[in-house]
């Protein structure tokens, strides 16, 4: 008696595991690996306003961020063979409402043909990074680019769909404010998560998008900008993704589990009570 009390006993408790670990799985699941390759780029919810105006919040050095390397652009002429910059440090967050997202990267010299840009693939139809170009086996699609120029000091919401097809957009939910000092660049793009533009791309938290950098160092060198145009450097395709709000349906799992396990024993318990009665 005392051992099949002891295995019923146990069968609800690997139930009630179970529920608990397929919860958790719901909750935390994770996007396929070919997905969000290597590196990804997180924003972190948090309460009240963003930092939208200011690089060098407190907020950025309480928050983790992520490297990605940068390239020559090569794809369309003038190229250029040696960018000034080679990586690019971002992190970001975002309120549930607005988004602020942080490039730093070092650029020896401060110079008004200074620039930075962030660009997104549009919805799900796939995009080369450069323009959104077709290329190979990309047929090409629609991207927005968010670009800022030390020059203006503001950002430029623009659209692009291939090679010599960039435009400014009529209706502009960018902003963009850049920070230089011994010799780094910290540079914030703002925006809402979400806009009214077909144009424009929707961050919904807990959804993957791409997301793509490029960045110009406009230093004058004989008599010339250095990096212009097609001259700059650039990332590839790489995820980002909005932190989604607490989900706290994994409570109401461990509950029903407790629930379903104490009748499961229940039940055995008085079962057992009558045969031996009997």
């Amino acid at each position: 008696m005392l051992n099949s009390l002891t295995f019923l006993r146990t069968v609800p408790l690997l139930v009630l595991l179970g529920t608990v670990n397929v919860a958790l799985g719901l909750a935390n699941e994770p996007p396929p690996a070919e997905e969000t390759g290597s590196v990804s780029l997180r924003l972190y919810q948090v309460e009240g306003s963003v930092p939208s105006d200011d690089p060098n919040s407190a907020v950025w050095s309480s928050i983790e961020g992520s490297e990605f390397k940068l390239a020559p652009q090569v794809h369309w002429p003038p190229r250029i063979q040696e960018v000034t910059v080679k990586s690019v440090k971002v992190k970001g967050v975002h309120n549930g409402q607005e988004l602020a997202i942080l490039v730093e990267y070092n650029d020896p010299t401060e110079d008004p043909a200074d620039g930075a840009a962030l660009e997104f693939m549009v919805g799900d139809k796939q995009a080369h990074f450069a323009h959104g170009q077709e290329m190979l086996q990309v047929e090409g699609g629609p991207v927005n680019i968010w670009f800022w120029k030390k020059e203006t000091g503001n950002a430029l919401d623009m659209s692009a769909k291939g090679f010599k097809n960039l435009k400014t957009q009529e209706k502009q939910n960018v902003q963009a404010k850049g920070v230089w000092e011994n010799g780094t660049w910290k540079v914030v793009f703002s925006r809402s998560l979400i806009t009214e533009d077909e144009q424009d791309v929707q961050i919904q938290p807990g959804e993957w998008r791409s997301v793509a950098f490029a960045f110009w160092d406009g230093a004058i060198v004989d008599g010339l900008v250095k990096e212009k145009g097609s001259q700059k450097a650039v990332s590839s395709w790489w995820y980002i993704r909005a932190e989604p709000s607490a989900d706290n349906s994994i409570y109401v799992w461990v509950l029903f589990g407790l629930a379903l396990a104490a009748a499961f024993e229940l039940v055995i318990v008085r079962k057992l009570r009558k045969g031996q009665s009997a």
